[in-house]
């Protein structure tokens, strides 16, 4: 008798295997030796670049802790190199690369990767940077001698420009400060406890004080609102970290304010308590620095035509603070205002050639102070 049905198959079976395995073998080694032949192409030719230096603007941003890899894989995506290999590859020829810090860069599309690299290590192709200084004020002031310092607002639309020759494209000035006066101060992220002095100033000074110093990156893409949105969001926290942010931070943001103006970071504790002392005793401040703010001048000094005339910064006429801030703030100039130093000061004036103040409680001391001031060519 034969043997049942199911043995058969099973004499078979062993063969097949081998078969299968033989083919599998023949495939996986096929495919390694591809492989290695596509490694060796790219190795040979180079990844896959494009030729030139490209055409067009892209806005790019890098942000903080991005690998030479991470901005190769950004810049892919924005169409700006071929391949990330391409970028990385070009990068490694350059050290500097390493120094590139966070922010927005003008760059074009279809670029090769040398180009790419090339044009993140140009300092020209950083845009929407600004670095605003303590005692600035938002418009521009001229000095004694005519020189111009750029005010915060055309520190924003400076650095809002993007574009070469004559499609090269800025927020004005004028866009910004119309934003300012017309948008509601939440919609512009001013904080609660600014919000009814921002509202009460006249809106060409709404926000005057409120842009703290510091260096600030700005997407030169966003519309006004955003824009200033933006450099409030950054500045905000600034402001509040120095101890703003309470019941009457507004009120110390103005004292703040004429201290930055008047006084070199050594002083002003006690500029700040001459201002306090003076409050409290219902004189006028009589401050050089808020008559010459609506005048938009930089000076130390203020003509007898400029006291005389009234307004609301004219300390020489009215008593009290005056309604907003005069100038940026720093970090020195809140911490003395909210600490000022003790003392029983009435007068200040300038009276070192390097900006040093001499202090005194009564005015014949304060007279004398001022003849010293004059002698040493400070005053």
């Amino acid at each position: 008798m034969s043997g049942p049905a199911t043995a058969q198959p099973v004499r078979h079976r062993a063969p097949v295997e081998r078969q299968w395995r033989r083919r599998l073998l023949l495939l996986a080694t096929a495919l390694v030796a591809g492989a290695a032949l596509v490694a060796a192409v790219i190795y040979l030719v180079g990844p896959e670049d494009y030729p030139g230096e490209g055409q067009g603007v892209v806005v790019v941003r890098i942000e903080p802790g991005d690998s030479t890899s991470a901005i190769g894989d950004m810049l892919l995506g924005r169409g700006v190199v071929a391949s990330r290999a391409a970028f990385v590859e070009a990068a490694s020829e350059q050290p500097d690369i390493q120094r590139v810090q966070p922010g927005f860069y003008q760059m074009r599309e279809l670029m090769s990767g040398d180009a790419a690299a090339g044009t993140l290590l140009d300092p020209d192709a950083r845009v929407g940077f600004m670095d605003v200084k303590g005692g600035i004020q938002l418009d521009d002031t001229r000095a004694p001698n005519g020189a111009v310092t750029p005010g915060v607002l055309s520190q924003i639309s400076a650095a809002t420009c993007v574009g070469e020759g004559s499609g090269r494209r800025c927020l004005g000035v004028d866009a910004l400060r119309t934003t300012m006066a017309k948008t509601a101060p939440a919609q512009l992220g001013v904080p609660e406890w600014a919000r009814a002095g921002f509202s009460a100033a006249a809106p060409n000074r709404r926000l005057e004080g409120l842009i703290a110093p510091g260096t600030y990156d700005i997407d030169p893409t966003g519309g006004p609102v955003q824009v200033l949105r933006s450099v409030l969001s950054d500045s905000v926290p600034r402001l509040e970290s120095a101890g703003l942010g309470g019941e009457g931070s507004y009120e110390t943001l103005i004292r703040a304010s004429l201290v930055e103006r008047e006084a070199i970071a050594e002083d002003m504790p006690r500029v700040a308590r001459v201002i306090s002392n003076r409050l409290v005793a219902g004189q006028r401040l009589e401050l050089d620095s808020t008559v010459n703010y609506p005048l938009d001048v930089q000076a130390l000094r203020t003509t007898s035509q400029a006291r005389g005339t009234p307004g609301p910064y004219n300390s020489y006429l009215n008593t009290g603070l005056p309604p907003t801030p005069v100038s940026s703030v720093s970090v020195a100039a809140t911490s003395a205002a909210l600490e000022p130093a003790p003392g029983p000061w009435l007068f200040f004036v300038r009276c070192t050639t390097r900006g040093g103040s001499c202090f005194a409680v009564t005015f014949p001391e304060h007279q004398a102070n001022v003849a010293r001031a004059r002698d040493a060519g400070a005053f």
